[in-house]
């Protein structure tokens, strides 16, 4: 089927809304939105109040400042978390350099008889070879000016570049698992395997936030592991929806905490939430009575 359905005029976007039952009070503001987020960009926000999703009909007394205040409540929120990330990234890449180069020495991320998989690890030479490549850094563009063997510079160099995915890559594939538990044992994390799972679990999160997609009642495709127990305050009810952004939450606070015990992160989500009383925390997954848990206390 070829698609043939034209360019709409902000006017005429706001007609159909209307005409599906949507509450706009003041049209002149619902054009400003839609010319500064754009109609579809909003319609993830909308799904929710759809009575019939085929005609997208709307619930009555479904109203558009509603889908706006969860818009902006979005954008709060994923600002929140990629700050708590970045903190989380940087920590990480510290430690994991310091740790395994104290066993290992400056380029073990080279040495493929400390991988598990030669072919993943061949993949992530690669992606280290283009990162480097993409480089504008002045430390990296002197070592090449100076050095031209080993063909990449030293782990404490080259990892600074790396993306967050692919340290979680390295990671995964190296087979010292001395060091790994070293690494997440750091962080109160007494598994290694569930740093590993932590990790590429946070990078999805990362990639929803920087690319500014709907996070809010969105199922994330990677599910994190939720230990029964660990060291520091944690959550006592592991059964929740997996698909859902709270045990994300919980695993970054965790994971926060651990590095920067002074932080503001839980407070600051609970006073977010306070802000957009037309937000449900249910649909992100917050189960009832999660303020009482250790973690979020």
């Amino acid at each position: 089927m070829r698609y043939t359905k034209q360019l709409l005029t902000l006017q005429q976007q706001i007609d159909i809304l209307k005409q599906r039952g949507l509450v706009i009070d003041n049209e002149t503001e619902a054009v400003s939105v839609l010319d500064t987020i754009s109609y579809f960009r909003l319609a993830g926000y909308w799904r929710l109040m759809e009575a019939d999703k085929q005609s997208h009909i709307f619930k009555p007394n479904s109203h558009f400042n509603q889908i706006v205040s969860l818009y902006h409540f979005d954008e709060e929120l994923r600002l929140l978390i990629f700050a708590a990330i970045q903190s989380i990234e940087v920590t990480v890449r510290a430690r994991l350099i310091r740790i395994f180069s104290e066993r290992h020495g400056a380029f073990w991320f080279m040495d493929s008889t400390l991988a598990d998989s030669t072919t993943m690890h061949q993949n992530n030479i690669n992606s280290l070879q283009e990162e480097l490549n993409r480089s504008e850094d002045e430390f990296i563009l002197e070592h090449f000016q100076k050095y031209d063997t080993p063909s990449m510079p030293p782990v404490w160099k080259t990892l600074e570049v790396a993306s967050f995915g692919t340290l979680s890559k390295l990671y995964a594939n190296m087979n010292d698992s001395a060091a790994k538990k070293a690494v997440s044992r750091s962080f109160g994390i007494p598994k290694f395997e569930y740093m590993r799972n932590w990790l590429r679990c946070i990078t999805v999160v990362r990639n929803i936030c920087a690319h500014h997609a709907r996070l809010w009642n969105t199922n994330i495709v990677v599910k994190p592991n939720l230990p029964s127990h660990l060291p520091h305050p944690w959550i006592s009810n592991q059964q929740v929806n997996r698909d859902k952004l709270y045990p994300h939450l919980c695993y970054i606070a965790y994971w926060l905490n651990s590095i920067n015990p002074s932080n503001t992160f839980t407070k600051d989500i609970k006073a977010l939430l306070k802000k957009y009383p037309v937000v449900d925390p249910a649909a992100m997954g917050f189960p009832r009575g999660y303020e009482n848990e250790p973690l979020w206390q």
